[in-house]
């Protein structure tokens, strides 16, 4: 029987991990891990794609398995890479379900429009609905 002392850990936040899997380096593959590290020490769930879904299913089950850990998270965090078509998926799969994103690592970008300034907007402004 379990003592009442031991209290299983509450989770704060569960998080999404977008970034690049196939096509990563090793320093974006270490930032993503490190940073994946921190946010465990301080009690979120993280789901960080090159480590938490098959990657040896298809195309539409890795999507799928990743469109429903997004759906079951509280917010996503992003590493940006423009190269990363399965990151640009699963911010689309963010956006549609309407989650608070916080951008980890993005790229430099000048004036005009870009994917790059769009999620900087989004993280500033929340979700659609103003909140």
């Amino acid at each position: 029987m379990v003592g009442t002392s031991l209290k299983s850990r509450e989770i704060k936040m569960k998080i999404f991990i977008i970034g690049s899997v196939r096509n990563a380096t090793e320093e974006q593959t270490a930032l993503m891990e490190d940073y994946v590290k921190q946010l465990e020490e301080e009690g979120h769930q993280v789901h960080l794609p090159h480590r938490d879904t098959d990657q040896k299913g298809t195309g539409i089950e890795i999507c799928t398995r990743n469109a429903t850990a997004i759906e079951d998270s509280d917010e996503v965090h992003i590493f940006f890479d423009p190269d990363s078509f399965g990151s640009h998926f699963d911010l689309g799969t963010a956006w549609a379900l309407n989650k608070r994103i916080k951008v980890a690592s993005n790229i430099p970008y000048g004036e005009g429009k870009s994917f790059a300034r769009f999620i900087d907007e989004w993280e500033k402004q929340g979700v659609r609905n103003g909140s």
